[in-house]
């Protein structure tokens, strides 16, 4: 029986390829000598697409497949696909929710503590014989008793509320409305938890909604003894604002996972030792990357098969129901 056709679009990995040729024939855009000509000769035979949360899937290459009903992203956020577009041609979308929730809050635990107990500039400070020739390292603080705003409260954001409780911190979340069973206090002006908070941590989805969310004035809020961790989308935080915060002594220090312009990072930024800086890391551990592979292509599969996806985004969920 002939394999179905889809294409797949943007950065992941080879593995995921090798994973999905298992169910189907891929044809891989970024590898076509000429992608126009490609989808517009082999176009109409492909009907679904494999794309990352993080790439950008552009509305010409839907335009260009007049017989897609499916894409599926690997990723829990999907800013860079235009889900309600796609819902309204009938496309339906899917993502990986869940599987990474775990590991991101790990990462969420990891960062903040390397940041607020300055692990990485300590480490230095070992390394370049500091230790004996400047004597001990200076004080830093704890988080027990610490106020910490989670920006976004959904699954990863209760993932690490749950993980914070350990620390025994005090916790509320900001969203643009209240959820009644999650038992935290919700702050629905961001700059007031801002100026609430010794913490803000960023899990908010990317897209146009949110850009630029945590702006000026949210940082000031904050102020020059807070701490921002963002392991969301770079595009919530104005970078610009950021920098420009740290630098001048307005914001106490910054863990991030994300930017807005990856892989570009500020310059700026590689000087300060209140800063920890990582590679968008926030689900990449191999167990967690295979769980996702995996829903990408079971999401496919369903939908083949059944017309339905295992994991629709909310946008596109009307799209299966009855």
């Amino acid at each position: 029986m002939t394999k179905p056709e889809i294409l797949l679009v943007g950065t992941m990995g080879a593995q995921l390829k090798t994973d999905l040729e298992e169910h189907f024939h891929v044809h891989r855009l970024e590898q076509q000598t000429d992608p126009q000509a490609f989808l517009a000769g082999k176009g109409r035979h492909v009907r679904a697409i494999a794309t990352g949360g993080a790439d950008q899937l552009p509305n010409s290459v839907m335009d260009a497949l007049p017989d897609l009903g499916m894409i599926s992203c690997y990723g829990v956020g999907y800013d860079g696909i235009d889900a309600k577009l796609a819902a309204s041609r009938g496309i339906l979308v899917s993502h990986t929710p869940d599987v990474l929730n775990d590991e991101v809050a790990n990462t969420t635990i990891a960062l903040l503590l390397a940041t607020t107990r300055h692990v990485v500039a300590f480490d230095r400070y070992v390394r370049e014989g500091r230790w004996k020739s400047e004597g001990p390292a200076p004080l830093t603080r704890g988080l027990a008793g610490k106020n910490v705003g989670i920006i976004g409260m959904g699954r990863i954001g209760q993932a690490i509320a749950e993980k914070l409780a350990v620390f025994h911190c005090e916790i509320a979340y900001h969203t643009r409305n209240a959820r009644p069973e999650i038992p935290m206090r919700h702050f629905p002006d961001l700059v007031e938890m801002a100026g609430w908070a010794d913490i803000l941590i960023v899990i908010t989805p990317g897209g146009a909604s949110t850009r630029h969310l945590v702006n000026r004035a949210v940082l000031d809020g904050l102020g020059p003894q807070g701490t921002l961790i963002n392991v969301a989308r770079g595009t919530v935080v104005d970078e610009a604002a950021l920098v420009a915060a740290l630098c001048e002594g307005r914001l106490g220090a910054a863990g991030l996972d994300v930017f807005e312009n990856e892989p570009e990072v500020p310059q700026a930024l590689f000087a300060m030792d209140n800063v920890v800086l990582l590679p968008h890391v926030g689900s990449a551990t191999v167990e967690t990357r295979a769980a996702m592979r995996k829903l990408v292509a079971d999401n496919l599969v369903s939908w083949f098969s059944t017309g339905k996806a295992l994991t629709p985004v909310p946008e596109c969920k009307h799209l299966q129901e009855g």
